[in-house]
C-alpha cells in the first residue's frame, strides 16, 4: 500500500462534479480529506490517498481527464 498527498483545484461548474466520492468508488483509493476550500465558482482539496500505487496513478490520471487539476504535495498536510 502507497500513500500520496494531493493538491485538486477545481474550477468553474467542476466545484459541484463529485470527483472525490468516484475516485474512491471507482478505483480501489481510500480518500482523505485534509484541507479544503470550495467556494461557489472555485475550490481547492488537499487529500490524502490509500492504496496501491499504480491504482494511485490511475486514479489520478482519470482526475486529470474531469478537467480537474492535480499538483502533488510533498509532507504532511495536517499533522496528526
Amino acid at each position: 500500500m502507497g500513500k500520496q498527498r494531493v493538491k485538486l483545484t477545481f474550477v468553474g461548474n467542476l466545484v459541484k462534479d463529485p470527483v472525490i466520492y468516484q475516485l474512491g468508488r471507482d478505483f480501489k483509493i481510500v480518500t482523505n480529506i485534509r484541507r479544503a476550500d470550495v467556494q461557489e465558482d472555485m475550490g481547492w482539496v488537499m487529500l490524502e490517498l490509500d492504496g496501491e500505487d499504480a491504482e494511485i496513478r490511475r486514479g489520478l490520471a482519470w482526475v486529470r481527464t474531469t478537467g480537474v487539476r492535480v499538483d502533488l504535495v510533498s509532507g504532511d498536510v495536517i499533522e496528526g
